[in-house]
């Protein structure tokens, strides 16, 4: 495997899971948890995050989705319990972990799996659709972002789509701060983060502190921001056609959106 920018382990663990899935520091874990400028979420929860993915890709129950990267799993349990056949692939034990038992306290069946978006397992065609939500593409270099393209395109089945929820640069940028407090807790938790964005490589450098407990660390993350034509020619040679963007309220993508739905067919 190639391309890593920074430690994806030190950002994804339980103190991301503090702050991001549920209570009063990231909603319930449908949403979004900005990386960025914008403070809060643009979905208000996993229900409107999974009724947009619904209709954007036409899911029908018995349909097999896989959510790529899919983190603590809301989104996943929540498309299982609609009836599609979920499969969820994230690198974060920490998620999975957390995914497994929010699934089985559900009574929901979804199959989690330990993995790397760059190297997918032998699923090709298994796929009628691949979501791939909340800012989880572009943390590599563009060669190996590239890669992961042709690999969605791989594992779905021909007529297959994919919807992929990412910031809206033009958005994204026209409220770019150099710090800001990205979330908060009652009891003094906090994330703060210091923001750096690289015009020579559409990088966006964020050094994050993280205080819990009376105690503070810090880590680096970089995540690559697109605009959609970019994505679109990205998509087109990765072998996907019909490449169209939504903002989180489903309508065609506008600067006023917070979000980008790229939802591309093989």
């Amino acid at each position: 495997m190639t391309g890593d920018l920074f430690d994806a382990t030190s950002m994804y663990d339980e103190d991301y899971l503090h702050f991001f899935a549920g209570g009063s520091g990231g909603g319930d874990g449908g949403g979004a948890p900005t990386h960025g400028p914008v403070v809060g979420t643009a979905y208000p929860g996993v229900d409107a995050a999974a009724d947009l993915v619904w209709r954007l890709l036409g899911l029908e129950p018995g349909m097999a989705v896989l959510d790529l990267a899919c983190g603590h799993g809301a989104l996943a349990t929540t498309l299982a319990a609609r009836g599609c056949a979920v499969t969820g692939l994230d690198s974060s034990a920490v998620f999975l972990d957390r995914a497994r038992a929010d699934a089985a306290a559900a009574g929901v069946a979804v199959d989690y799996v330990a993995g790397d978006m760059r190297e997918l397992p032998a699923w090709t065609g298994r796929f009628d659709r691949v979501i791939n939500w909340t800012t989880a593409f572009g943390y590599f270099d563009d060669d190996v972002n590239r890669g992961v393209l042709a690999g969605i395109g791989r594992v779905l089945r021909p007529g297959g789509r994919m919807a992929m929820d990412l910031d809206n640069q033009v958005k994204f940028l026209s409220g770019y701060t150099p710090s800001r407090v990205t979330a908060a807790r009652d009891n003094g938790d906090m994330l703060v983060d210091r923001h750096r964005l690289d015009p020579l490589t559409g990088r966006f450098e964020v050094e994050r502190t993280v205080v819990r407990d009376g105690r503070a660390r810090r880590l680096t993350f970089l995540k690559r921001l697109f605009g959609f034509p970019e994505l679109r020619d990205w998509c087109a040679a990765a072998g996907f056609t019909a490449v169209s963007a939504y903002g989180e309220d489903g309508r065609p993508l506008s600067a006023v959106h917070h979000r980008m739905v790229v939802v591309a067919q093989r």
